[in-house]
């Protein structure tokens, strides 16, 4: 952006160097700890926009101050409006179609408004107008799931068990079938007996665990359709498919298990970063205290080797850190005096003192499980027509199924125990666990292995779209390039030095965030000028920024927007063209009206810019800069990326020309701050570009916490990768349904195979997208 403006404002400057500045939605609220749950009471709601009203216009469409930061520019879905919300870690959720079990018993508690199963965190949230923690815990214990307080001890704890003892019970069963074969080798009645003993005692905890389900609303789980079949098995004699069903149930069943648990690892490792306990520097004396004591302005100490408890600012003069677990960078950062390092963040060489900066539970870690959590109310389309599909789906096949074994001995006199057995068997494949789990299991270990790169995306639907980008369109300062433009020339007119000229626009920008004003300011104090602030600083929106010096009027201005009065000679003219064709950005600096001079700026373009637009081409996606800048200086960058561009736009214009591009195009909006919200949110999906765990997480549909453009092609391949699996896990989960159903009709299968088209098939399609915490999504790979 070069068209030169400002709104200068002393208290906005300071609204915005906070933290809390652009909070979007804020909340007053209480929160209270009890055994019963986490309890979040929400007691008054109010929207204030926080504008940054010190925007610099050079129309650039960098968005200076710190509001980009934390400014949220929601797109959750809407929910019911609930004057309390609890939470509860849960244990004893298996596989994503627990998810729904969970939270189809927690609605049927009276006065619950709205429950939601985070299987990613293991977290069951519940919005009521009242207190309902007893009843809740009640229903989800009848439903043979346990509740913890998130701040219980039980609540830190892994719940992954053993592998010994998490299998016990399935070895014992199969040690059970194998002694019944034994005796049926021998005693062939008594061996049938011992089959019938065998699956009564496989059948106990599934049959207890459906009649659960039944009682709090899902009549139709893969417990009950098993149950229905065993006992229809025993019924006809089948007794040895009886047993061996519920063993192969409880097989997949353990390693669905397993895989669920594989594709939460992601969130799991992110969780285990931060430290329990951290070194307290007080009155001189070193302490060990519970991270939960650590409050804004304490001085911790970090061993070489360990992990940031909380985010801090480095007190010591300089030291490395290993930012991998956050942003995917590989190489230790070296940080300086000052500057700020997240949590979970490892200290490589030395012993560091630290000042904590963030509040309990607000670190970057915490923030970072937030977004995921969110992430996963924003389920993809696909998602959601599947959970539609399966409500019907399974009615239907037990509809089916007692037509299949009715229909042929009343009307066609066929014996009644084949058609039996046939129905039982299609009864099993009627279950559409692995159907349901096909999406879910997909998305979570997608957007676990986002996470570890670098990059957060903010839920399934989010996912889903990116891979069906095929234009981009990009922000150029801070996000093409980095953000931080140097004076290259200062040209004065004649009567004039280069000194007065730098005075001149200096005593306009003084107190400015805006990279521009930055550079001016920097360039006058690197050439010794004093710089004095000039009076009745005003912004003219989109044009530029005057003041009175000296009770002599100064504007800075950019050239387009100088009036009739003030226009530049045809010299001039040439000069401003001739320094714009080497992709500078000019300003004008006039004194009552009267040239001065004019100073150049140039930006640098990221390192990986060039990487990256030929990576965005090789995937056949186009990519267009969009920018508030002088046609020439865009040109000569654009023609360096070899992309297409769009200047000279205000803000408004961005958000009209997105809009037409998404008229034709999938289009990614990719900027770094909260002015680009608008065209992020024109766009099919929005990225936030940010630099460390500073990042506008808040402004788009995706992040990029480690700022690097490489993570754009990165993220589009880990998108279709993902449409892929869901296509693979979909057709799977179908397939082998539709291929079972077929050949169980015809008598070519019986029921234990039958058990294998469901629980083989869950297993299969979680195992298939487990792949995604493993697939090379790195830039230089095609």
């Amino acid at each position: 952006m070069t068209k030169h403006a400002h709104q200068h404002n002393k208290h906005t400057d300071a609204c915005c160097s906070s933290s809390q500045c652009c909070s979007g939605h804020t909340e007053n609220s209480t929160h209270s700890h009890t055994k019963s749950g986490h309890s979040h009471t929400k007691i008054d709601k109010s929207d204030p926009e926080c504008e940054d009203e010190h925007h610099h216009g050079h129309s650039h469409e960098h968005a200076h101050g710190s509001c980009d930061i934390n400014a949220p520019v929601s797109n959750v879905e809407p929910e019911k409006v609930a004057q309390q919300r609890f939470s509860w870690k849960v244990q004893g959720m298996d596989c994503p179609s627990c998810a729904q079990k969970i939270e189809t018993a927690a609605l049927k508690v009276t006065g619950v408004k709205q429950a939601k199963v985070l299987f990613a965190t293991e977290k069951l949230v519940v919005d009521a107008d009242s207190d309902l923690r007893a009843d809740v815990i009640a229903a989800i214990n009848s439903a043979g799931f346990e509740l913890f307080d998130l701040s219980s001890p039980q609540s830190k704890k892994s719940t992954k068990q053993s592998l010994l003892k998490e299998s016990s019970f399935v070895i014992v069963l199969a040690l059970l079938m194998a002694i019944s074969w034994g005796v049926e080798f021998i005693d062939p009645q008594a061996g049938r007996t011992a089959f019938i003993a065998t699956t009564l005692i496989g059948l106990f905890p599934i049959v207890k665990k459906a009649l659960q389900l039944i009682r709090n609303g899902t009549p139709f789980a893969i417990e009950t359709l098993m149950s229905v079949a065993a006992i229809g098995a025993l019924f006809i004699n089948a007794t040895e498919e009886a047993a061996m069903v519920i063993l192969l149930f409880m097989i997949g069943e353990m390693l669905e298990s397993y895989a669920a648990g594989r594709a939460r690892r992601g969130v799991s490792a992110l969780m285990a970063l931060v430290p329990e306990e951290a070194t307290l520097i007080k009155e001189g004396k070193k302490q060990t205290i519970p991270v939960a004591q650590l409050r804004p302005g304490d001085i911790i100490e970090i061993a070489p080797g360990s992990r940031l408890p909380t985010d801090a600012e480095l007190i010591s003069a300089f030291a490395s850190f290993d930012e991998s677990a956050l942003t995917g960078e590989s190489v230790p950062v070296e940080r300086l005096q000052g500057e700020k390092v997240a949590a979970g963040c490892l200290s490589v060489d030395r012993s560091v003192q630290m000042k904590v900066v963030s509040e309990q539970g607000q670190n970057a870690i915490d923030r970072i499980l937030q977004l995921i959590e969110e992430a996963e109310e924003r389920r993809a389309p696909i998602e959601r027509f599947i959970d539609r599909f399966s409500r019907y789906y399974t009615p239907a096949i037990m509809l089916f199924s007692a037509l299949v074994i009715i229909v042929p001995p009343l009307l066609f006199s066929q014996p009644w125990e084949t058609w039996i057995y046939r129905g039982l068997t299609l009864l099993l494949i009627g279950c559409p666990c692995a159907l349901v789990i096909s999406t879910p299991a997909a998305i979570t270990s997608a957007l676990a292995a986002a996470t570890k790169r670098g990059a957060l995306i903010k839920g399934g639907a989010a996912l889903e779209q990116l891979g069906t980008v095929n234009t981009i369109a990009l922000d150029k300062t801070g996000t093409l390039t980095e953000g931080k433009p140097q004076v290259t020339d200062v040209v004065a007119e004649a009567g004039f030095n280069e000194k007065e000229v730098l005075t001149f626009a200096s005593s306009v920008e003084i107190g400015s965030h805006h990279p521009l004003a930055k550079a001016i300011i920097n360039k006058a104090q690197d050439e010794g000028v004093l710089v004095v602030e000039a009076e009745d600083r005003k912004a003219l929106a989109g044009k530029g920024i005057e003041g009175y010096l000296n009770s002599q009027h100064i504007l800075v201005s950019a050239p387009s927007q100088l009036s009739e009065a003030t226009s530049l000679s045809s010299q001039w003219q040439q000069e401003v063209a001739r320094i714009e064709d080497e992709g500078k950005t000019v300003v004008i600096v006039l004194k009552e009206s009267q040239l001065v001079g004019i100073i150049a700026m140039q930006d640098t373009l990221r390192n990986d810019a060039v990487e990256s637009m030929k990576l965005l081409k090789e995937m056949n996606i186009n990519a267009v800069m969009l920018t508030g800048d002088n046609p020439r200086a865009a040109a000569a960058i654009a023609k360096k990326l070899g992309m297409d561009f769009r200047a000279g736009l205000l803000p408004e214009d961005k958000v009209t020309s997105v809009m037409e591009i998404s008229k034709k195009h999938n289009t990614m909006m990719v900027g770094d701050g909260i002015n680009d919200a608008p065209a992020m949110k024109a766009a099919t999906i929005g990225v936030a570009m940010g630099s460390g765990t500073d990042v506008a997480l808040e402004t788009a549909d995706a992040a990029l916490t480690h700022n690097r453009l490489t993570g754009l092609p990165e993220i589009i391949k880990l998108s279709r990768a993902t449409r892929k699996i869901i296509r693979e896990n979909i057709t799977i989960a179908l397939g082998l349904k539709a291929i079972f159903l077929v050949t169980s009709l015809l008598g070519i299968t019986g029921l234990w195979v039958a058990v294998l088209a469901d629980s083989g098939a869950t297993a299969l399609v979680t195992a298939n997208a487990v792949r995604l915490l493993r697939v090379k999504i790195n830039a230089s790979n095609k």
